[in-house]
């Protein structure tokens, strides 16, 4: 049976960044729906801004490690994770704009059942209790959104692709979580937005995709995005892999379903069904099996040799 890469205790700092990633990706099908720009075209600028924030940092304080990830063995990982990133992103976002909030964020939370897949495909048994909980928290968060699948031509190509933007964003953490086994997060966050940035740029000039242009309602969506899912969201959940698994992670992030919901129908007008409330208890009770399921699972599992310790964003 493999051994289970061992992993530091789960401290205050990883439990914070959780916490703060769950709250800033709540706001990333909201600020989708609202933009008057492409999916793609805001794809693009979420993952270029964002390089411009991080690239300097890793220039200047991370060169060898930028080396060991772009031309070192780590080289495969990272390009995978890259393609998987930007895959995500040319499929989930699209479908925020094609079927409602609710739906698509539901839909999208179908994560955690590819990545337990995943883990399966990588020989590592996951509990029952895991299992278990995974299938609470996505009714839950199906439930919680009030996720209305829509019946048109239109909505239903939406919800596919919100579906296949789950199962990417599955394979993206899968990766993650073995690049950051050793390398930190500015580095890999750096890399991976770069590289997935130039790929949805060269797509959005092929396809014909308007990069400009915007009024400034859309610029400041854009920003918001840049801030609080890419910088605040995925770069947290990015630093708390070295400490929590994908799987788990991919659970803890079902908890922006309800999140987005919330602001769908406070900022969007879009309004829950009565579910909500009772998908919500689901959803957290899901969560906290998986979370616990995964800690005992963690305790049995025979270590190997601890990594070197990444330092978070910005360090």
């Amino acid at each position: 049976m493999p051994t289970v890469p061992h992993r530091p205790p789960l401290d205050a700092l990883t439990v914070g960044a959780l916490a703060l990633a769950v709250a800033s990706v709540s706001s990333s099908v909201p600020l989708v729906a609202f933009a008057a720009a492409s999916a793609l075209a805001v794809a693009f600028w979420r993952t270029a801004l964002s390089v411009a924030v991080l690239g300097p940092v890793a220039l200047t304080r991370r060169r060898a490690e930028l080396r060991a990830l772009t031309v070192g063995p780590g080289r495969r990982e990272g390009l995978y994770c890259v393609l998987a990133l930007a895959a995500h992103f040319a499929t989930w976002m699209p479908s925020a704009q094609l079927t409602s909030v609710a739906a698509a964020t539901a839909l999208g939370a179908t994560q955690p059942v590819w990545q337990g897949l995943i883990a399966r495909g990588q020989g590592r048994r996951l509990p029952t209790a895991v299992w278990a909980g995974i299938a609470v928290a996505v009714l839950g968060a199906v439930l919680a959104t009030g996720a209305d699948f829509g019946v048109s031509g239109r909505a239903f190509a939406g919800d596919l692709l919100a579906v296949v933007g789950g199962l990417f964003a599955a394979v993206y953490t899968a990766f993650g979580e073995r690049a950051r086994a050793s390398i930190s997060t500015t580095t890999y966050t750096t890399v991976c937005y770069g590289v997935c940035a130039a790929i949805l740029l060269v797509v959005c000039l092929v396809g014909g995709v308007r990069l400009h242009g915007f009024d400034g309602a859309t610029w400041l969506a854009i920003l918001g995005l840049v801030a609080g899912a890419q910088l605040l969201g995925h770069s947290m959940f990015n630093y708390a892999l070295h400490r929590v698994s994908a799987t788990t992670v991919s659970v803890l992030i079902l908890l922006e379903a309800p999140g987005a919901a919330l602001i769908g129908w406070v900022w969007l007008g879009q309004l829950p069904r009565p579910l909500a409330l009772p998908g919500l208890a689901l959803l957290l009770a899901g969560v906290a099996v998986v979370v616990l399921g995964g800690a005992r699972a963690g305790r049995r599992a025979t270590p190997v040799a601890a990594p070197a310790d990444p330092t978070p964003l910005g360090d």
